[in-house]
């Protein structure tokens, strides 16, 4: 019995000898385990660069809703929006969209209301006087022809008479031809005067009342009406804001409201000029909508600024970017907040490993390479790069993972380096946009799926 349980303590030593070392060999400690967790494989395919920016929602096509652009001609210069329906409203032909304050307009109305009774005024006293003036002076041309003909008369009766009797009626007679003439001469002088008195009068009459009339017109368009049926989208000031209740209203910037095509929509978006440089019309765009992250739209640049402008609360200039939305969608709404996702170039058959397992020391790119159940400082040559991503032209294979986090103990990491390759210095990433990191300095890289085979192979 005794000899037995020596036999099976033997055994058991035995198997614990030959068992640990191979158990220990192939369960990876808790470090690597932990490591394990923290490595990410090599990617192999299609790299894409993008640029990510944030825009707004906006039709194409808009009908606009304007106040009275002839206000300026009744000299009303600026008023302001006393009423409007809710942005988002739908509204039919005809339907009241705004109301403008009517206080500016009413004390011109007031004015040019008395100026017109004025007016009034004078074109009645004016015909009156005429009409006095003129029949006073047709009165004396008609005494002086009654006066010619009784001197006419006196003078056929001097015929006979003494001749100092006979030249005194032909002295009479003459005053009386020349009183004729010139009561005729008044009369027409009278009469132009009157009618160029009456022009006059009738002129500013015929004024006051255009001016009557214009502001009338001007004060029926401080109703807002809806051209056409649609929905109600309020417009931005120049300050960014959009007008709406006790907003500045003037001629020079008429509009208040649009009425938007919803069938055709746009992403407006403004890019940095570190990265406008990369974008042209016509690339691709993938539109996606903080409302619903899970719809995607597809899109493309059709409109990049030439010139950049100052945005507030922003140091950098921006250039405003326009993309138009592919297909329509009836859930798209003016004013929506879409992420998209600019499409600058897409390289294929390339190996691409995530930004966080790069690591820069003396101007070159490294990462930790799993090599076995060891660790090595993997020197490599590096690409183009997006948000997420950089693509790696020498120093890895498909095959090998890297390590997201640098290991806390670098005791004994081998670095294994690429013959030739020159330091570089990175470029500083933008905000919220694509990242482009330096590349080393020569004319072209490795043709496409050479990435793997070149590089030394690590020692394993």
């Amino acid at each position: 019995m005794l000899q037995l349980r020596k036999r099976w303590i033997q055994i058991l030593l035995l198997a614990l000898l030959i068992g640990g070392p191979v158990a220990w060999y192939a369960w990876p400690s808790t470090a690597s385990a932990g490591e394990a967790n923290l490595s990410a494989p090599v990617k192999s395919g299609t790299f894409k660069v993008l640029v990510t920016t944030t825009g707004e929602l906006r039709a194409r096509k808009f009908v606009q809703m304007t106040g009275p652009a002839a206000a300026q001609t009744v000299q009303v210069y600026q008023t302001k929006i006393s009423s409007m329906v809710p942005e988002g409203s739908l509204v039919k032909e005809g339907d009241v969209v705004a109301e403008l304050d009517r206080g500016p307009i009413a004390s011109k109305l007031n004015d040019v209301t008395l100026n017109l009774q004025k007016a009034q005024a004078d074109y009645t006293s004016a015909q009156l006087d005429s009409a006095l003036n003129l029949a006073q002076s047709r009165e004396d041309v008609r005494t002086a022809e009654y006066t010619l003909e009784e001197k006419k008369l006196a003078k056929e009766q001097a015929q006979y008479e003494a001749p100092t009797v006979k030249r005194q009626a032909e002295i009479d007679f003459e005053k009386a031809t020349r009183a004729l003439a010139q009561s005729k001469k008044n009369l027409e002088t009278k009469t132009k005067q009157a009618v160029a008195k009456m022009s006059s009068v009738g002129a500013d009459l015929g004024r006051q009342q255009n001016q009557l009339k214009s502001i009338q017109d001007v004060q029926s368009s401080f109703t807002i009406k809806a051209p056409s049926p649609g929905m109600v989208i309020y417009v931005r000031e120049w300050n960014g804001k959009k007008k709406g209740v006790g907003s500045t209203w003037s001629p020079w910037d008429p509009t208040v409201a649009t009425l938007p095509d919803l069938t055709q929509m746009e992403s407006n978006t403004y890019v940095n000029e570190v990265d406008v440089r990369k974008l042209a019309a016509g690339q691709k765009v993938e539109i996606t909508l903080d409302a619903d992250a899970t719809k995607k739209l597809q899109g493309t640049v059709t409109h990049i600024a030439n010139v950049g402008e100052q945005k507030p609360n922003q140091d950098s200039k921006v250039f405003e970017v326009k993309i138009e939305v592919a297909r329509a969608d009836t859930t798209l709404r003016p004013g929506m907040t879409t992420a998209n996702a600019i499409e600058t170039a897409s390289i294929p058959n390339v190996m691409s490993i995530p930004l966080e397992a790069l690591v820069n020391d003396g101007g070159f790119s490294y990462v930790y390479k799993r090599n076995g159940r060891g660790v090595v400082k993997q020197q490599i040559e590096t690409g183009q790069a997006n948000d997420v991503e950089i693509i790696v032209r020498r120093g890895l294979a498909k095959d090998d993972r890297v390590m997201l986090t640098a290991p806390i103990d670098k005791t004994g990491i081998k670095t294994i380096t690429i013959p030739g390759l020159k330091p570089v210095v990175a470029a500083p990433p933008s905000a919220d946009t694509a990242r482009s990191l330096a590349v080393p300095a020569r004319p072209t890289g490795p043709p496409p799926g050479a990435a793997a085979k070149a590089g030394p192979k690590p020692k394993g």
